[in-house]
């Protein structure tokens, strides 16, 4: 199953958030998957359409995923994934 990392700071809207192994073929399995464990959170990562948000980037090992619309980034048992939140201000 692949693993996901966060980032600290979406801690700050998902306090239970930690590194989790979840099932999922494609990035867009995965966000299903980990809304399944923390409620709420695919609205917070996408938009109405299924999109990733502007604010939001995913890493599969290192690298950003492709389809930012679909989510359809094919995925292998051992991938890992690092969702990171973009931060601003001053």
């Amino acid at each position: 199953m692949p693993k996901v990392q966060f980032t600290r700071h979406l801690k700050t809207h998902f306090p239970t958030l930690s590194e989790v192994e979840v099932e999922g073929g494609t990035v867009g399995q995965v966000v299903i998957a980990l809304d399944q464990r923390y409620p709420g959170l695919k609205s917070y990562l996408t938009d109405d359409q299924g999109s990733l948000r502007r604010h939001v980037n995913i890493f599969v090992n290192e690298e950003l995923i492709r389809d930012r619309t679909r989510l359809t980034d094919v995925l292998r048992p051992r991938d890992r994934l690092f969702v990171m939140q973009a931060l601003s201000g001053g």
